[in-house]
């Protein structure tokens, strides 16, 4: 049996010499000039002041050569190629004395036999619809065009009415027209039932054109991808018009992207450059990396060792260059492993090798001052103007221990401010600082010119460890993910950054011995004593007494601290905001109707007996009992047990979720009461009721030690704490091909399913181990009896339905 290649392969081989009389049909009348004179527009506008001699252009799929034909007569440099040597064939007959000076290839659309970046331009006409792998086809397409390239395709949905009746009712009407107007019929033949049997088995006949083409030009590297879909008024005659009507040609066109340039070097789409950045006429040498997308997008500038003895940052950027994968950049990475250069090779610290400056200090600097400020100047004026976003990767210095922190820039335009918030809050650290200067530190000087900017703090005393240094590159990827310039998803995370202000630098009024009283990260309050200074007798020169409560950010390590040098540093926690909330209640909110149909259906099915059954075995006989049911969502818990007589209250942070929980209610005839409430934060007295009851939901929350902490408050002495949930930080919630067809998450798409991982992977909890987490964490609170069940899944989902969960659930219960 013929494989689809060779069927298609044969086909035109057959039609080729019918195909070519089509052509000089075209050739002969005003479609020749119609045809040209838009070819050659489109050349001269994407190559101004260019002269035809000196553009390469390729023919994809040339056929009998009628474009191969009109852009040699032009003058163009054209080559032809064509899977079919017949068509070749007939395609020197039909271009006469130009034959000799068109190249010809026997060559497949789909692979090429061309070298990269070798043409101006790519045109192609009719032949995408009946490609095997079209997607392939476009990457080959750009892939042979050089940077800047253009690509332009016409094409039609052709056989779109195999699988649509409102095209295929278009199509008989062409035909009916034509036979009316007693004109060719082009279909006329043409193997009709042959090339349907070949179109239903091709792809494009069942996409969405030229919506698909656009995407698939976009994924293969083109910018500025745009379609023309009244090309045809141009290019057609009236007959052909009649003939096609229901299916106009459109144009496809889009540019490859450029070289990424920067001072001496130039990196093509698709490719890693390594070496030396030459800054400053040469002055300073840099070692960088450029890894140059072949996808559009934006430009990210990664620096370290701004500060020559901060190496986590610099280790960081330099692992960061190795393993970052170019196939996943959209967009252009620029990796500056050491700024300070000298310092950091004689290992001078963080002061420049011959002025003793603070680079960090020296921003935007002075191209007539010193070493620092001369380097400050070029990194200002020749690096960060290339970028779209900064991230600058410090550590603390050889005498600094800190708690890991991120900075973002606050003294720029609100858009800069706001979106240098953003890169900051996908760091995993615990805390964030908004700077409140304009210059002096590089990130900050960036976003007064409207970078986003932010430094991220880890480390310490001058060293580095392999985990601070993995961490810090985690915290990096996250940020190219978030922005899109990394096609991935993102890492799980452990802290979701609490805001930190009124920072307060206190500096050693005189030389002495410091002996700090706490370590970075730990909580002060106002009045308690941080550290002192003595002299070598023991005598007391000063003490640090903490000004407000909040939490140190950083501190001298050494021994010794210096008379108006850094002694310690900390800010106040301002009381959180976490938009991560916000962005879980919109995302139930739109999940919420068809929760309340699927938890209806599920109240009626085998599973709500298996669910009671469960339960009851885990509670005392009492009915009086007062249950809480918190994440009621659509009500399930509290509907099936205030049927068995409890009394029931539902607590939902989504306040759709409540009101469809009501709703179920109401048409069960159950009493139950329901309040929107965060289940972090009830508002419930003490030890008010006899059971707390939950089913996944300490999955979705930022903070589940707080909202434990808030379930057992709420429980008498002696209640039970149910906790039905999985470890779901092990589950791709994207990957569906576990869950039957008939599943609710099959239904309800593919944005949701990636906006709810995503969520997920913004949460704690994700990271940790479970159930095992949670038994410390409850055994943290005093609790003392508990009971884990592994094998719930198996007595609950015993049907592969649309209820089915494929990720193992556990019960975890405790008494107060």
């Amino acid at each position: 049996m013929n494989t689809l290649k060779e069927e298609i392969h044969a086909y035109w081989t057959q039609r080729a010499e019918g195909y070519s009389e089509y052509n000089q049909q075209e050739m002969a009348d005003a479609r020749r000039s119609m045809w040209k004179n838009k070819l050659l527009s489109l050349l001269e506008e994407n190559f101004p002041g260019k002269n035809p001699e000196e553009l390469k252009v390729l023919d994809v799929g040339t056929g009998p050569g009628f474009f191969a034909l009109l852009l040699a007569e032009a003058g163009y440099q054209v080559t032809a190629a064509d899977v079919t040597e017949e068509m070749l064939k007939e395609a020197k007959k039909n271009t006469g004395v130009f034959a000799e000076k068109i190249t010809w290839k026997l060559s497949d659309a789909q692979k090429l036999e061309l070298g990269d970046c070798e043409f101006d331009a790519v045109f192609s006409r009719n032949v995408t619809w009946n490609l095997e792998n079209p997607g392939q086809a476009y990457e080959e397409w750009v892939r042979v065009l050089k940077p800047g390239g253009l690509l332009c395709n016409f094409d039609a949905d052709w056989y779109g009415h195999l699988y649509d009746e409102e095209k295929r009712s278009g199509y008989e009407k062409d035909r009916q027209r034509v036979e009316e107007k007693n004109l060719e019929d082009y279909y006329t033949g043409t193997d009709i039932e042959r090339m349907e049997a070949i179109a239903r088995q091709v792809p494009l006949s069942r996409q969405k054109r030229p919506q698909w083409d656009v995407e698939a030009l976009k994924n293969a590297g083109l910018t500025e991808v745009s379609c023309d879909t009244e090309v045809w008024k141009q290019v057609w005659t009236e007959e052909e018009i009649a003939n096609n009507g229901s299916t106009p040609i459109f144009l496809l066109s889009g540019k490859k992207r450029e070289s990424f340039c920067l001072n001496h070097i130039s990196v093509e789409p698709g490719n890693v450059w390594t070496g030396y950045l030459e800054l400053g006429q040469g002055e300073f040498r840099l070692p960088a990396a450029v890894l140059h997308g072949t996808r559009p997008g934006k430009t990210m500038l990664i620096t370290a060792g701004v500060h020559g003895g901060e190496y986590v940052g610099i280790q960081a950027a330099i692992e960061l260059s190795q393993k970052l994968k170019i196939q996943k950049v959209a967009g252009t990475i620029i990796i500056v492993k050491v700024i300070n250069v000298p310092a950091f090779e004689r290992r001078n610290g963080s002061m420049g090798l011959t002025d003793g400056k603070n680079l960090n200090r020296e921003f935007p600097g002075n191209p007539k001052g010193t070493e620092m400020e001369r380097l400050a100047w070029a990194v200002s004026h020749e690096l960060q103007p290339a970028a779209d976003y900064y991230i600058d990767l410090h550590s603390g210095d050889d005498y600094e221990q800190l708690t890991s922190y991120v900075y973002y820039a606050g003294m720029a335009d609100e858009k800069t401010v706001s979106q240098s918030r953003r890169m900051a809050e996908q760091v995993d650290v615990p805390y964030m600082v908004r700077s409140n200067v304009a210059s002096g530190g590089a990130y900050n000087y960036a976003a007064s010119q409207g970078i986003p900017s932010i430094l991220i703090e880890r480390g310490g005393m001058g060293a580095w460890t392999s985990e601070e240094v993995r961490s810090t590159r985690r915290d990096v990827r996250n940020i190219l993910c978030h922005l899109g310039i990394y096609q991935g998803k993102k890492d799980y995370r452990t802290y979701y950054p609490l805001d930190v202000t009124d920072i307060c630098y206190q500096d050693a009024s005189r030389d002495g011995l410091w002996y700090p009283f706490k370590k970075p990260g730990d909580m002060i309050r106002e009045g308690e004593i941080l550290g002192e200074v003595r002299d070598y007798e023991g005598g007391l020169l000063e003490l640090s007494v903490a000004e407000y409560d909040g939490v140190i950010l950083y501190q001298t390590g050494t021994l010794q601290v210096l008379g108006d040098g850094p002694m310690i540093a900390y800010g106040k926690i301002v009381n959180p905001y976490d938009e991560r909330k916000e962005r879980i209640v919109s995302y139930w909110e739109k999940r919420s109707g068809d929760f309340l149909e699927h938890k209806r259906a599920e109240l009626h099915s085998p599973m709500s007996e298996r669910w009671l059954y469960e339960i009851k075995n885990q509670l005392p006989q009492d009915r009086n009992l007062r249950v809480l049911d918190v994440g009621c969502g659509a009500g399930f818990f509290s509907v099936l047990l205030a049927k068995e007589g409890y009394q029931v209250t539902g607590v939902d942070l989504t306040p759709d979720m409540v009101e469809n929980a009501r709703t179920l209610a109401e048409e069960e005839k159950t009493d139950c009461e329901f309040f929107v409430m965060d289940a972090e934060n009830l508002r419930f007295a003490d030890e008010s009721f006899d059971v707390v009851i939950s089913r996944n939901l300490t999955w979705t929350l930022p903070d589940v030690k707080s909202a434990y902490r808030e379930w057992v408050r709420v429980l008498k002495k002696g209640g039970i704490l149910l906790n039905f949930d999985a470890n779901y930080g092990l589950s791709d919630f994207t990957d569906l091909c576990e869950l039957p067809d008939n599943h609710a998450h099959q239904e309800i798409g593919d944005d949701m399913m990636r906006e709810c991982e995503e969520i997920k992977r913004q949460l704690p909890i994700s990271s940790y181990s479970r159930p095992a987490w949670d038994l410390e964490t409850l055994g943290a609170m005093k609790l003392q009896e508990f009971s884990v069940d592994l094998g719930i899944s198996s007595r609950i989902y015993v049907e592969k339905d649309e209820f089915y969960n494929p990720t193992p659930m556990f019960m975890l219960r405790t008494c107060k």
